[in-house]
């Protein structure tokens, strides 16, 4: 199996920005533990600033990979062309989030993603990533 992760903007910064809502770990160091925990997956892992490398980073993805974690950090809220790249492709896409949006500011409530996502998991931190893995390990009931 091959697992795309796949972060947006500022989420290079994980470790060091705003550490009382994500967390002090990096995301690196997190990305070898999980790389480890599941070696019969072939991971990749991309983070970008910019809208524009993500969509073309998923529609890439499409026959390449087995699923993608996708945490799209502020475009989860403001972006339609990512949103419907999602929509696009046949690889699954879970969404994730390290902190829980429906917990934080009313205009981070709204996921563009979701509704064409496989599933969202949040809240739980740099585990979120696990359980996105694991949920794209799992068959669809």
């Amino acid at each position: 199996m091959k697992i795309l992760i796949l972060n947006g903007p500022n989420l290079n910064l994980q470790g060091r920005r705003d550490p009382g809502v994500y967390g002090s770990r990096t995301f690196e160091s997190f990305f070898e533990e999980l790389k480890r925990r599941y070696p019969a997956v072939e991971f990749d892992y991309l983070q970008s600033n910019h809208e524009g490398v993500l969509i073309d980073t998923i529609q890439q993805a499409d026959g390449r990979y087995d699923g993608v974690v996708l945490n799209a950090g502020g475009y989860t809220h403001t972006s339609v062309a990512l949103r419907d790249a999602v929509a696009a492709v046949q690889v699954p896409v879970v969404e994730v989030h390290i902190s829980s949006i429906l917990a934080r500011e009313e205009f981070r409530h709204t996921s563009m993603l979701a509704p064409v996502a496989r599933g969202s998991i949040m809240g739980f931190g740099l585990d979120s990533y696990r359980l996105g893995v694991e949920a794209l390990l799992q068959p669809i009931r």
